[in-house]
C-alpha cells in the first residue's frame, strides 16, 4: 500500500479558518461491478435535487467567500462542487464519464463538497496546498491541444514538485495527474469548511471508500483527516 502525505501552507488557515479535508488513498483492483458507479451517480443527483443535506447551500456559499478572499470570481470560476451541483439542478442528471470519476463526482454532488481524484503514480513528490507565485506551470487543453499556462500570483493551488495539479484550489484539474479507472494508485481529497459538519465529512469519505470497494473487490483503502480543526 502506497502512502500520500499532503502538506498545507500556513497561509491557507488565514484564508479559510477551520479548513479540513479527508485524504484517501486507494490501491485499486479490477472493476468487477461498473453498475455501482451508475447507481451512485443517479442517486446522488436525486439527493441534490431533493436538497437532502440541509447545510449544502451554506457550505457552497462559504466556498464562494473563500474564493473571493484569494481573488477568484466564484461566478466565473466556481469551486468544483458548485459547478457540478448547478449542472445537476439545471439538467436533472449528470452524464457518465468514467466509473471512478463518476463515483467521486457522486460524493461531491450528494455532499456538496469539492472532491479531487488524482492518479498518484503521475506525481513527482507529495501534494502541496499552497499559494502560487505565478511562475508555476499548469498543463491543460486549449482548443483541443495540449498547452501550458500559469496561475495568477496569490492564487490557491494544489501542486507537486513538477507543477500545478489543480488551479484555484479545486476549480480545474490538470491533465498529467488526471484520474481514470485504469490507474492503480488513486488519491482522493475531500475538502470542507466549517459550514459542513465534521461527521458529514467523515460519512462522505466512508461512502466513497465503500462504493469503490464494492465496485473493485479487493481494493485497499485508507483515510486521514488533515487541515485545521
Amino acid at each position: 500500500m502506497f502512502s500520500v502525505s499532503p502538506s498545507i501552507n500556513p497561509a491557507i488557515e488565514r484564508l479559510a479558518p477551520g479548513f479540513r479535508a479527508l485524504s484517501i488513498v486507494v490501491q485499486a483492483a479490477p472493476i468487477a461491478r461498473p453498475e455501482i458507479a451508475d447507481r451512485a451517480l443517479r442517486q446522488a443527483c436525486e439527493s441534490a435535487i431533493a436538497n437532502e443535506m440541509p447545510w449544502a447551500e451554506a457550505h457552497l456559499n462559504a466556498w464562494h467567500e473563500v474564493f473571493r478572499a484569494f481573488g477568484a470570481k466564484p461566478k466565473r470560476t466556481p469551486c468544483s462542487a458548485d459547478a457540478l451541483r448547478k449542472r445537476v439542478l439545471r439538467d436533472g442528471a449528470l452524464p457518465a464519464i468514467d466509473p471512478v470519476v463518476d463515483l467521486y463526482n457522486a460524493i461531491s454532488i450528494r455532499y456538496a463538497i469539492p472532491v479531487g481524484g488524482e492518479n498518484f503514480a503521475a506525481y513527482q513528490g507529495q501534494p502541496q496546498l499552497t499559494i502560487a507565485d505565478g511562475s508555476e506551470l499548469f498543463d491543460t487543453i486549449k482548443e483541443g491541444q495540449p498547452a501550458n499556462e500559469s496561475p495568477e500570483a496569490g492564487e490557491v493551488i494544489w501542486r507537486d514538485d513538477l507543477g500545478v495539479t489543480c488551479r484555484r484550489w479545486n476549480w480545474r484539474q490538470g491533465v498529467r495527474t488526471r484520474l481514470s479507472a485504469e490507474a492503480s494508485q488513486m488519491w482522493f481529497i475531500l475538502e470542507s469548511l466549517p459550514a459542513m459538519p465534521l461527521e458529514a465529512l467523515q460519512q462522505a469519505g466512508d461512502e466513497l471508500i465503500y462504493t469503490i470497494q464494492q465496485m473493485m473487490p479487493g481494493a485497499e483503502a485508507a483515510k486521514k483527516l488533515i487541515g485545521y480543526a
